[in-house]
């Protein structure tokens, strides 16, 4: 079988049974966000832009892209704050320790609609429970999404673990309060696309 090009330089994480995305970084006490399936890495540099306080770990299972988008990371001297790697974010935070994430962001995940693809969903039970144990109290999550059946879907799931609860009134927001947007975000508003934002905090 032909090896995939990027498989011998895709970033991996260190092996082991527990792996503290704190120590990827150079965190040094600051928050360390997460962000699910950064794919070409717009957002991640506009929040290192935006918010010099914090560290940033992304996890991409396409390999082209998460070597592209660390690689850029080093170059552009930011690799001390943050860092992408080629992994399944299921098995990956599953490692984690408890109450390790500030903030975790899923930007317009999981694009698969048939049922036979339900099992290949990021955003499911499976990492809302370690999403439970691994973001702090008082720690925050947010997910975008342009297709109101995954907003709907999201919010069901949110709602049945009592550990979240939405941050205002409600858990949908009108706007995006981090001051970076995803490629997908930045299309979908030149698009005119309806954005369904959510936004929980963990109790």
């Amino acid at each position: 079988m032909k090896q995939h090009p990027y498989a011998a330089i895709a970033p991996r994480l260190p092996d082991g049974d527990r792996l503290d995305p704190r120590e990827l970084v150079q965190s040094g006490g600051r928050p360390v966000e997460l962000e699910i399936g950064p794919g070409r890495g717009g957002f991640i540099f506009e929040r290192l832009g935006v918010d010099p306080a914090i560290c940033i770990v992304g996890l991409e299972i396409r390999l082209k892209w998460a070597s592209i988008v660390d690689q850029r990371l080093h170059e552009r001297g930011l690799a001390g704050r943050a860092r992408v790697f080629a992994e399944d974010a299921r098995p990956a935070i599953a490692r984690f320790p408890d109450a390790c994430l500030d903030t975790v962001f899923v930007h317009f995940p999981d694009p698969w609609w048939k049922k036979r693809h339900k099992k290949r969903l990021v955003m499911g039970a499976t990492v809302l429970e370690q999403l439970c144990r691994t973001v702090r109290p008082g720690g925050q999550v947010f997910l975008q999404t342009d297709v109101l059946e995954r907003a709907e879907g999201f919010e069901s799931l949110f709602a049945e673990h009592p550990e979240f609860s939405p941050l205002g009134s409600e858990a949908r927001v009108a706007e995006n309060p981090f001051s970076a947007r995803s490629p997908r975000e930045h299309r979908a508003i030149a698009d005119g696309l309806p954005i369904f934002r959510l936004h929980y905090r963990r109790r």
